[in-house]
C-alpha cells in the first residue's frame, strides 16, 4: 500500500498532538471527537489519552478491537486490561499473533471467567506462535485458577521461552504435581527453567 501523501502525514501528526494535548488538559469532549478519526493512530492516540482520564469505556473499546488496523486493534487489547467489562474473547481468536499476545496479556491483567481459562489453556496447547503461547501461560499464572494447571504443566514441556514462563507460572499452586514439575524442571537443559525452578522449590540437594 502506498504511503499516504504529505499532507495527510501532517494532518495526523497534528491531530495525535492535539489529543494528547487535550488528554492532558482533562479535555475529555476534544479526546472523544478524535475516535472516528481518519487515521487509527489518531484513534489509537485517543483511547490511550481516554485511559489517562479514566474514562475509557467497554463502548470506546470495542469499534477498535475489531478494527481492520492491527496496531489499533492491538492497543485496544491492552488498554483493556484496565476495564473489566471489555469481552477479550474474539481477540484471543485474531488473526493476528501480536494482538493474541496481547490480549493474554490483558486477561492475565484482571479476573477471568471459566471460559477465558479455557481459551488461555487452549493457546497454550495449540497456538503455533510460541509469543502466544507464552503470553498465555503467564496469564494462566497470574491468574492462578486450577482450571489452567493442567495447560501450564503442558507448557513445561514446550520450547525453552515457554518452559521458562511455564516454571514461573506454577508459583501460585502446591499440588503433588507441581512439585513434581519443578523437581524435574531442575535438571531441565535450559539455565533459566533450572534458575526458575529452583527460585521456587530451592536447590536440588546432593
Amino acid at each position: 500500500m502506498s504511503n499516504p501523501p504529505p499532507a495527510a502525514r501532517s494532518a495526523s501528526v497534528a491531530n495525535r498532538r492535539a489529543v494528547t494535548a487535550a488528554g492532558h488538559r482533562d479535555d475529555e469532549a476534544t479526546v472523544r471527537s478524535y475516535l472516528a478519526d481518519p487515521d487509527p493512530a489518531v484513534r489509537a492516540a485517543a483511547l490511550g489519552a481516554l485511559a489517562r482520564l479514566d474514562a475509557l469505556t467497554a463502548a470506546d473499546l470495542g469499534p477498535a478491537m475489531t478494527d481492520g488496523d492491527v496496531g489499533l486493534r492491538r492497543r485496544a487489547v491492552e488498554l483493556a486490561a484496565g476495564v473489566d467489562d471489555v469481552d477479550l474473547m474474539a481477540s484471543l481468536a485474531d488473526a493476528d499473533a501480536t494482538v493474541v499476545e496481547m490480549a493474554a496479556w490483558s486477561c492475565g491483567e484482571r479476573s477471568a471467567t471459566p471460559q477465558v481459562i479455557d481459551a488461555l489453556s487452549a493457546l497454550v496447547l495449540d497456538h503455533d506462535d510460541a509469543l502466544c503461547r507464552e503470553a498465555a501461560v503467564a496469564a494462566l499464572g497470574a491468574l492462578g485458577d486450577p482450571a489452567g494447571l493442567p495447560a501450564i504443566l503442558a507448557g513445561c514441556r514446550d520450547k525453552a521461552t515457554v518452559r521458562r514462563r511455564a516454571v514461573l507460572a506454577l508459583a501460585p499452586f502446591a499440588t503433588p504435581e507441581v512439585t513434581a514439575q519443578l523437581t524435574a524442571s531442575l535438571e531441565d537443559r535450559d539455565w533459566q527453567v533450572r534458575q526458575a525452578a529452583e527460585d521456587l522449590i530451592g536447590p536440588a540437594s546432593d
